[in-house]
Formats: C-alpha cells, structure tokens, sequence
C-alpha cells in the first residue's frame, strides 16, 4: 500500500436541535449541527402521522375524470 496518499480521519461530534450528540469518523474536519437524528425524528420515535392518501386520491381521479385524454 502506499504511504501519504490516504486522506485524515478525524472524530466529528454532530449537534442536533433536540440536544443529542453524536460521535462519527470522517474525513470532514468540521463539527456540524443537524435538525433532526435518530432521537427525535418522528419515524424513530413512532409518532409519525399516516396521511390519508386514498381521500387524495378519490379527489384527484373526481377532478379529472372529464378529461379525455387519446
């Protein structure tokens, strides 16, 4: 293997709004803040919303039925 061509790793720590941090190897040399991560994002946590999507649906077909499309 080559030496000196293999960039730094560095240890990141990333903040998140809910103040959660998280440790990670990259090759970035920067900590950064994100909105959202595993702790509070919704999908994770099992609060997330189910939209009703045949409602949207039954709308969108009643709308444009009328439409001949050939």
């Amino acid at each position: 293997m080559k030496k000196n061509i293999h960039p730094s790793i560095f240890l990141l720590k990333i903040n998140c709004s809910c103040n959660n941090k998280i440790y990670i190897y990259s090759t970035l040399n920067k900590n950064f803040f994100v909105d959202t991560c595993y702790k509070c994002h919704s999908f994770y946590t099992g609060k997330q919303k189910i939209s009703n999507s045949s409602k949207r649906i039954n709308i969108f077909n009643k709308r444009f039925s009328k439409i001949n499309i050939k």
